[in-house]
């Protein structure tokens, strides 16, 4: 099917030569066109530009997005949205004073969901899930990166993964999945963490790669979960199997996690809420893209990562939402930008773009993803008549999508 849409406002995003990511000053500018038109064929771009050169284009559907603006589909690359139940009484005990520590400490945060998900079956996890997966399209993700990790056990482990995988096989968002299984040391292993590591490294890593559930491998690298030499072990571990490194790092503690992940050439390193200079320089000249959490540090009221000291030393920039039941019960990508405008000063352009072509980078999908160029997938937003594009994060309590198409299709 062949889709046309006229009279763009302005067109977002556009890269006429294709790129895989933008870094520094870079991220400052956001190509536009206005008064635009773009064609899909089937669920691929096959060309844009200026309304004037739309002429004697034939298809079989048209859409009038006068007033409107088009931009590519969130590239969401962190989150944890397969998970059983929620956590709500966390939030009433973080609010009566207790740390998110403290809260682990009595048996709750990771080791709560991880009792929930074991005691959960395939198909109602998968059933809860799905729920989430069709609120963040309507909301115009059309991209999702999805951890395990949540389940602690090889089990438990397995069974999230095959829920993201039957997700990815019934939906048209784009997924890509991720084995987490080093979140949290669970209570069978509380005196034994060697023990718990080994599980992981011996059992988990080689069934998962068996039944090629994952292409990428995360660890929960902070105090008090997997120290330095723990996340190199299981780093090294899951790249012998064919796994691509991620990392959880910085969130509460800056201590060489970054400098690892460079040096396990990871494709992300994720929260960065405390920053050294030493961190910094590590991710100069590497291939990995930090990525920042800005709704996880709302919701726990912990630093944002700094932004502008990683922009302007000339680095690139990513965001996702952490979507997950105890730190960031949102996978809302629109508050995400704007926070990322409101409380880590970034400009809009800034936060487009590392939502954008910066988060497809960190999913590994900037070749199909991300940006309007020719021949990349058709996942577009098509937003509500708005002044500008800086009128998205500003005007950040209103839903400004009027329509989301994922892979040509409007849903």
């Amino acid at each position: 099917m062949s889709i046309l849409i006229t009279n763009i406002k302005e067109l977002l995003q556009v890269r006429n030569t294709p790129i895989s990511k933008v870094s520094g000053i870079q991220m400052k500018e956001l190509p536009t066109i206005k008064n635009a038109y773009i064609l899909i064929e089937d669920d691929i771009i096959i060309a844009f530009g200026n309304m004037s050169d739309s002429t004697g284009i034939s298809t079989d559907k048209t859409i009038d997005a006068r007033g409107k603006l088009v931009l590519p589909t969130w590239c969401d690359s962190h989150t944890h949205i397969v998970y059983a139940g929620n956590r709500e009484q966390e939030f009433v005990d973080r609010i009566n004073g207790l740390s998110y520590k403290e809260i682990a400490n009595r048996g709750g945060g990771i080791l709560n969901s991880a009792k929930m998900l074991q005691n959960t079956s395939e198909d109602d996890l998968y059933k809860q899930s799905v729920k989430r997966v069709k609120e963040v399209m309507q909301l115009g993700t059309g991209a999702i990166e999805i951890k395990s990790g949540y389940g602690l056990t090889v089990e438990a482990e397995l069974k999230m993964l095959r829920v993201i995988k039957r997700i990815k096989q019934d939906f048209p968002i784009k997924v890509k999945a991720t084995l987490l299984a080093a979140h949290a040391i669970p209570d069978t292993f509380k005196n034994n963490k060697d023990g718990f590591i080994d599980l992981v490294i011996n059992e988990m890593i080689p069934k998962v790669a068996k039944e090629q559930l994952a292409e990428y491998i995360d660890v929960f690298c902070e105090k008090g979960y997997f120290s330095i030499d723990d996340t190199d072990k299981i780093l090294s571990a899951g790249k012998k199997q064919g796994f691509i490194p991620k990392i959880h790092v910085n969130q509460f503690n800056a201590f060489g996690g970054v400098a690892l992940g460079v040096k396990h050439d990871a494709l992300s390193v994720d929260h960065l809420e405390e920053l050294k200079i030493e961190d910094i320089e590590a991710l100069k000249n590497s291939n990995t893209m930090p990525v920042a959490l800005p709704s996880c540090s709302y919701f726990l009221s912990i630093p944002y990562t700094p932004a502008r000291q990683l922009i302007d030393s000339g680095l690139p920039l990513a965001l996702a939402t952490d979507f997950n039941p105890g730190s960031t019960p949102s996978g809302n990508m629109n508050f995400v930008i704007s926070t990322a405008c409101i409380k880590m000063k970034m400009t809009p352009a800034e936060a487009i773009n590392a939502a954008t072509i910066n988060g497809a980078y960190a999913m590994g999908i900037s070749d199909m993803y991300g940006s309007i160029t020719k021949e990349k997938k058709a996942n577009l937003i098509i937003t509500k008549e708005v002044p500008s594009y800086n009128y998205l994060p500003y005007a950040f309590g209103y839903n400004h999508i009027d329509t989301v198409i994922i892979n040509g299709i409007s849903i």
